[in-house]
């Protein structure tokens, strides 16, 4: 079978590595991918988002299976576009169409959705620029901090955890009426903060069927200890210590049996990726956010557990018959450790030349923000690599992972150095977060 997967990241270039091992997939092409899966597949000068060239791909390279890997193109209806056309009746694709994808594209649709459907959420508000004083005054109303969330798409960067009520509300302005992140905060929704330890569920539905991945746990803010501002992932562990077979039996029965049952209620046939950002609270799941797509950095943690053949159960996931298929799902933990610029979260310098060496046979580095540039691997993005250990413990799988990180070198390299540290130091029946993304 030929493939093509779409995006550009991390977690494309963990889809890549898996999807190229199975004796499925014939010939690969990832548009635009990075440096990284150029060494494994064929990239394509394509962006995720132009449907009229990623339609010629399919035709010149025959392609039977599409597989999305971010979100903008599945919101902006990727799916819906292939299905309306006959000429692609053969495509197989793994992802919702922009109906389902509107429980990442609009935080005030999967708000309404979860609380039509019974969904365990947080309480919340949703406000306009023409409601922005009754936003003010409902801001007054709530204990804090307090949690803005642009409507959106934005990057990863539209939740804004207020610690003040002058915070909260100067937050609300800059969002509403000076457009901070664009069309995507028109709506902005106020939500409750909640308190607990976070975790993210990935499910994979064929519409009807559902498998449940590996959990994982990620690391969002910049800094050690989990201080500084948010950025678009720092590492991941996977499986999580407290996702325990009780709390994850009450995942399912309240949170993703309702979602399907809520989605087919609506007419929407989900195929694809569900993320579910989950908040254990006191032993109960809680819904954060949902995600139409798999996570990153988590995919680099969670992949590498899969012991299925990833094609077979894609495949299996697009033509309906997901309850065919065993997954198989391996009893190691995986810990990414990410690499990324000096600067970032902000401004950061690009084309820095990257040294890689020698990894042991159980570390994987995924390329994230990496490009090609006369012989050489550079830097091209935030987030630059994503480290992947796979070992017996925690402990053994943060040692490998970190060790591998430390060795790689460029100009201005920063990762954090406690991912999964905490999991192993505190006490998990006392160990809080508290951080919402």
């Amino acid at each position: 079978m030929n493939l093509l997967l779409l995006g550009s990241g991390g977690r494309e270039h963990a889809f890549a590595h898996q999807l190229t091992q199975s004796p499925r997939c014939t010939h690969l092409f990832v548009a635009p991918g990075n440096a990284g899966t150029a060494q494994i597949a064929t990239n394509l000068p394509i962006a995720a988002t132009e449907f009229e060239r990623l339609a010629e791909a399919v035709r010149e390279h025959q392609i039977d299976l599409l597989i999305v890997g971010p979100e903008e193109p599945l919101v902006r209806g990727v799916r819906d576009f292939f299905e309306k056309n006959e000429e692609f009746k053969h495509l197989r694709i793994v992802g919702p169409d922009a109906a389902g994808a509107q429980l990442e594209g609009s935080k005030d649709f999967s708000k309404a959705f979860m609380h039509r459907h019974g969904i365990p959420t947080a309480a919340s508000q949703t406000f306009t620029a023409e409601t922005l004083d009754a936003g003010l005054a409902y801001l007054e109303t709530h204990p804090l901090p307090i949690v803005l969330k642009a409507d959106g798409l934005a990057a990863g960067k539209g939740v804004i955890i207020a610690e003040s009520l002058e915070e909260a509300k100067q937050t609300l302005r800059e969002m509403l009426v000076d457009a901070k992140f664009g069309e995507a905060s028109r709506k902005v929704v106020i939500e409750q903060f909640l308190r607990g330890v976070e975790l993210s569920v990935f499910v994979l539905s064929d519409g009807v069927n559902y498998k449940i991945l590996p959990e994982a746990k990620d690391y969002k803010r910049i800094g050690e200890g989990d201080t500084g501002p948010n950025t678009g992932g720092m590492g991941a562990v996977s499986p999580v210590p407290f996702a325990d077979a009780e709390f994850m039996a009450k995942v399912e029965e309240r949170v993703i049996k309702p979602t399907l049952a809520g989605l087919a209620a609506e007419g929407i046939r989900y195929v694809g990726f569900i993320f579910i950002g989950l908040m254990n609270q006191d032993g109960d799941p809680w819904v954060i956010e949902y995600n139409a797509r798999m996570g990153d950095p988590e995919t680099e943690a969670v992949l590498p557990r899969i012991e299925s053949d990833l094609v077979e159960l894609l495949l299996a996931a697009a033509e309906g018959r997901l309850d065919e298929q065993d997954l198989k799902i391996s009893g190691k933990t995986a810990v990414t450790t990410v690499l990324v610029s000096g600067g970032y979260p902000g401004e950061y310098a690009k084309g820095r030349k990257i040294s890689f060496v020698e990894t042991a046979a159980n570390v994987t580095v995924f390329h994230a923000g990496t490009a090609e540039k006369s012989g050489s691997v550079v830097t091209s993005g935030g987030r630059v690599l994503a480290v992947t250990a796979l070992g017996d413990s925690l402990e053994a799988a943060r040692a490998a992972s970190q060790s591998a990180a430390d060795l790689i070198t460029f100009e201005g390299k920063f990762f954090r150095k406690d991912i999964g540290k905490d999991l192993i130091q505190l006490g998990i029946t006392n160990y809080e977060l508290g951080i919402q993304n």
